[in-house]
């Protein structure tokens, strides 16, 4: 079977089994035990003769060789006893389920499987069908699993940004699906069919690795956390049908919360899209802070303020995770950039303590998570003494006269073509402004109310020229963000008054 009619088998399945109240999730997660099982097999035949402590009584081939109710009793018994193994392989099989209850549409999809080799089709087949059923599954607006899915194009200009190169550790302390680590290791290996479209205005030659330098990556290079055990699975087997980690290794992605102890190892670089939503029941203290709210509060001496805000303690993290030097871009809220109290507190102490350089104002519309409104912010850690670190910010504004949908108007790699080059990723310091990209001092962002970080200079076309406006359907859309945005707030608010 040729690669084109195997994606087009296994979508189709997905949509047979979706008949039946398998979503893509549910779907994902079979389609993952099954996959792992079937590669582990291939990995344990010559010439590779690998050892996948898969006990043998729950191997592939004890899985092929049933059909009917005896399979699907099998299934779940091999579901849950190799859940409670080590490694990689208890890790990918963590809290199990069959969620497939026809013993001939499971039948089928074992089949299925058996009759590709996987190991021996190519690397970037492999990963984007499997990356295309999680962006489905993001796409699923009643599964919630959008939360986990960061638009890749905002990725991959977050990596083009940063320049990563070989032999540094990358983290991410939310790591989602993996889709930050798998830009990361495309960027690092000249893979990746963004990459080689884009590589002349890129400025990227496409590389070459060294034995090394691909060890390191395989095996050292990515650190991350996941807290939800669905989600990690998901991410773990992305990243290895990447090629990142192996069979018979150990995970590189620890089911954790992330914020709940300082980090062990300090990075490199870390790439991160922290979870929005809601205050966190939990208050992160700081060894001066007397505030314990309930049995939940974590203290963290390493942290400058106290707070129950979910992002403004991940920022906090991510600073505490680099090595003097680490480059960090982070996708923060609008609300990180302006909030008062323990915000403005931490908003000052960033400035202070490392150079945040550079801002990019995200346009509405993008994330599967409705009434974001969000930013990334591109900070080095530094340590000047007593001065502050920060001289200048830049901005870009992707936001004001921009319109974007999930369906008819999405967001492409292109659309942030002018963006990477104000950034100039080779030279920072021959940065020059544009209508869209503008230069604020320290001195002018540290006396604004509340050190207050959230700025917009471009007018809004619409307010101004109502026979050019857009669609009607992208107004309405727009509309919905704005409305759902400020409930967003409200809820927010709600939160803290509540605590």
């Amino acid at each position: 079977m040729n690669t084109s009619s195997l994606i087009h088998k296994v979508w189709n399945f997905c949509n047979t089994l979706r008949d039946d109240g398998v979503g893509y999730g549910d779907y994902l997660e079979q389609l993952t035990y099954l996959l792992f099982l079937k590669m582990a097999h291939e990995y344990a035949q010559p010439p590779h003769l690998r050892k996948s402590h898969i006990p043998p009584e729950y191997d592939w081939a004890s899985l092929r060789n049933k059909t009917g109710v005896p399979l699907e009793v099998h299934y779940v018994e091999t579901l849950n006893k190799l859940g409670n193994q080590c490694g990689m392989l208890g890790a990918i099989f963590c809290k199990a389920q069959n969620k497939i209850h026809d013993p001939a549409k499971l039948s089928r999809l074992v089949q299925m499987i058996d009759e590709q080799s996987w190991i021996g089709m190519n690397i970037d087949t492999k990963g984007d069908l499997y990356e295309g059923l999680l962006q489905k599954n993001a796409e699923d607006t009643k599964s919630g699993a959008g939360q986990y899915f960061t638009p890749r194009p905002i990725i991959q200009a977050i990596v083009a940004c940063m320049q990563l190169q070989p032999k540094k550790t990358i983290a991410d302390p939310a790591c989602g699906t993996g889709g930050f680590f798998l830009a990361a290791n495309e960027w690092l290996t000249g893979t990746g069919e963004w990459l080689k479209v884009n590589a002349e205005w890129l400025k990227r030659d496409l590389p070459k690795l060294n034995s090394t330098q691909a060890n390191f990556l395989r095996d050292k290079t990515f650190h991350g956390n996941e807290i939800v055990a669905s989600t990690r699975r998901l991410c773990l087997m992305n990243l290895f049908l990447h090629g990142i980690g192996e069979v018979d290794g150990e995970p590189r992605i620890d089911r954790a919360d992330a914020l709940a102890v300082e980090p062990d190892k300090k990075v490199d670089y870390v790439l991160a899209n922290p979870p929005f939503g809601r205050k966190s029941s939990i208050t992160i203290t700081n060894e001066e802070s007397e505030e314990d709210k309930s049995a939940l509060t974590i203290e963290r001496q390493d942290f400058w303020e106290s707070t129950s805000n979910k992002q403004l303690n991940f920022l906090q993290h991510i600073v505490s995770m680099l090595k003097k030097g680490g480059k960090a871009a982070v996708v923060l809220p609008d609300n990180v950039l302006f909030e008062g109290g323990a915000g403005e507190k931490i908003r000052r102490k960033l400035l202070e303590t490392c150079d945040v350089h550079t801002i990019l104002r995200l346009p509405t519309g993008i994330f599967y998570a409705n009434g974001v409104k969000a930013n990334v912010v591109f900070f080095d850690n530094a340590s000047n003494g007593e001065n502050a670190n920060t001289k200048g910010v830049w901005y870009y504004d992707l936001r004001t006269n921009k319109h974007f949908t999930l369906k008819s108007r999405t967001l492409k790699l292109d659309d942030l073509h002018d963006f990477i080059t104000c950034f100039n990723p080779g030279n920072r310091s021959e940065r020059r402004e544009t209508e869209r990209f503008k230069y604020y001092r320290y001195e002018d962002l540290i006396i604004r109310d509340k050190a207050n970080l959230d700025i917009f200079w471009l007018k809004d076309d619409s307010l101004e020229n109502i026979d050019d406006l857009p669609p009607p359907y992208v107004l309405q859309q727009e509309i919905i963000e704005h409305i759902e945005a400020a409930l967003f707030a409200f809820k927010d608010v709600e939160s803290g008054l509540k605590s």
